[in-house]
C-alpha cells in the first residue's frame, strides 16, 4: 500500500502517526498493509519490520507459532478477539473497543497485554481494507487487580506505603473527583438511627 505523496497525505500521514494507540491497517487475512509510529514503537522489533505479516506473527502471539499456517490457523484463533473484530469489519459491522487480554511473547516470556481493540471497514483506491486499533490499557487493569484496600475502614495503600481515603488516591493517581451518596441499604441504615434518636 503506498500513499501518492502531496501536501495532503503528508498531513494525514501526520496525523496517523501523531494518534497516541496502535494503529493498523490490515486486509481480510489480518495481514499488516501499514502501521502508524506508536504501533511501530510499541511493536516492532529491531530484526525484522511487521509489514506484510499477519496480525499474530508481526506482534509475536503466543498461538502464531502452534502451526505451521501460522496466525489464523491453531485451534486458540477461532476465538481471538483481533482476527474476530477484523472479519465482523469487513463484513460492515464496526466493532468499537472492545476488551481484550492479549498473550505475546515478548524477550522469551509470555507477557499480558490488556488492550480495547476497535475495527473498522474502509475503502482505499477501490481496495477494501480495515483499520485496526489497540489501545493498550495495562494501567487500567493493573490499577483494577492490584489495589491494596483495607477490609475495614476502606483505606487505600499508594506507592509510597500510606493509607489514603479512596478518594484522595484516586484524586492523587489519575486526577479523578469522586462524588458521595448513599446506596439504598445504607441510606435506610441511617434513617433508621435517626428514627431512633428521635
Amino acid at each position: 500500500m503506498s500513499f501518492h505523496t502531496t501536501p495532503q497525505t503528508d498531513m494525514f500521514r501526520a496525523l496517523f502517526d501523531a494518534l497516541p494507540a496502535s494503529l493498523f491497517v490490515v486486509d481480510r487475512d489480518v495481514i499488516i498493509r501499514e502501521a502508524n509510529e506508536t504501533a511501530r514503537q510499541l511493536f516492532s522489533d529491531s530484526e525484522m519490520t511487521f509489514l506484510k505479516r499477519r496480525a499474530g506473527e508481526a506482534l509475536n502471539c503466543i498461538h502464531a507459532t502452534q502451526t505451521a499456517l501460522g496466525c489464523g490457523h491453531a485451534a486458540e484463533c477461532r476465538e481471538c478477539i483481533i482476527r474476530d473484530s477484523v472479519t465482523e469489519a469487513f463484513q460492515g459491522r464496526r466493532v468499537v473497543r472492545r476488551r481484550a487480554k492479549l498473550e505475546w511473547v515478548r524477550n522469551g516470556q509470555i507477557t499480558p497485554i490488556y488492550a480495547l481493540i476497535t475495527a473498522s471497514p474502509f475503502l482505499f483506491e477501490g481496495e477494501s481494507l480495515g483499520l485496526l486499533v489497540i489501545e493498550d490499557i495495562g494501567e487500567i487493569a493493573e490499577l483494577q487487580r492490584l489495589i491494596p484496600i483495607c477490609s475495614i475502614c476502606k483505606k487505600v495503600r499508594d506507592d509510597k506505603e500510606a493509607w489514603l481515603r479512596i478518594e484522595t488516591y484516586m484524586k492523587e493517581l489519575w486526577d479523578v473527583d469522586c462524588s458521595h451518596s448513599l446506596c439504598p441499604e445504607c441510606l435506610k441504615n441511617e434513617l433508621a438511627k435517626l428514627a431512633d434518636r428521635r
